[in-house]
């Protein structure tokens, strides 16, 4: 991986120890008692878990059950109320600027800028993260996302589905560790979220990569998890094991803990 070692390095003792046997390496994500609120408004309310490195994670649940503003916190970007956030053994309250540069985020906003080709667009994150023959880098990533072709162009002459595969070579051009991807394939057409679909699979296959994807399909993600979780009102309602099942299995139990809504 291009990150250095210094996120695999566990908490001084000082900081608190992250949970599991004395000497093991500590999960990629642990979460503890973590809590977020606007206001009076409570939307994450206490939520402990762990990711282990290499682990995909699919987090399901009903609209306004938390889900983005958990990524949000897991990307930086926010700050939680209460409770702790540990990145490859760091506290990110306290490491949070060296902890950002080893994770990717796709979100609904794509982050490039429409008046830059899509390879220039590369070209700028790729200085931002200071990377080594970055024209290599920049290369082989427009290769894996279908864009070669249009590297030239400007990003306002793509559809929505290019605008989003460039969005994902964005994410992983530094190659992180970490990859958090906050409903990648909406608004997408069913030829291009299947293609989007293939494509993050064959990402996440690549390397020992952290994949946690927040998605309202099933389908789509049960296919690629390791494990499966249900975000319902700011708490973890279910979380179990994706091996052996598939969307007839899942539904029930779906249905069950949102109560039957979509």
């Amino acid at each position: 991986m291009a990150a250095d070692a210094v996120l695999r390095q566990r908490e001084d003792v000082s900081n608190g120890s992250p949970a599991g046997e004395a000497g093991d390496p500590p999960p990629m994500i642990e979460l503890r008692k973590l809590t977020k609120a606007f206001g009076r408004k409570m939307v994450l309310r206490g939520i402990d878990l762990n990711v282990a490195v290499g682990e995909s994670l699919v987090i399901f649940g009903p609209n306004g059950a938390g889900k983005t503003t958990l990524i949000r916190i897991l990307a930086g970007l926010s700050r939680p109320t209460g409770g702790t956030l540990r990145v490859g053994g760091l506290n990110m309250a306290t490491h949070s600027d060296g902890i950002r540069g080893h994770l990717g985020v796709v979100s609904h906003a794509p982050l490039l800028y429409d008046s830059l080709t899509g390879e220039e667009n590369l070209r700028f994150f790729a200085s931002l993260y200071g990377l080594a023959n970055p024209e290599a880098r920049i290369m082989s990533m427009l290769e894996q996302v279908g864009l070669v072709q249009r590297r030239k162009d400007l990003v306002r002459t793509y559809s929505r589905g290019m605008v989003q595969r460039l969005a994902i070579a964005r994410a992983v051009l530094h190659d992180p560790e970490v990859l958090l991807l906050d409903e990648p394939d909406t608004g997408l057409d069913p030829q291009a979220a299947e293609m989007l679909h293939d494509l993050l699979a064959r990402l996440g296959g690549e390397s020992d990569r952290t994949i946690i994807t927040i998605t309202h399909s099933l389908e789509r993600g049960l296919s690629t998890a390791d494990r499966v979780a249900l975000l319902v009102n700011g708490r973890i309602a279910f979380l179990a094991d994706a091996q052996g099942l598939g969307p007839q299995e899942f539904r029930p139990l779906y249905d069950q803990y949102v109560g039957g809504g979509r």
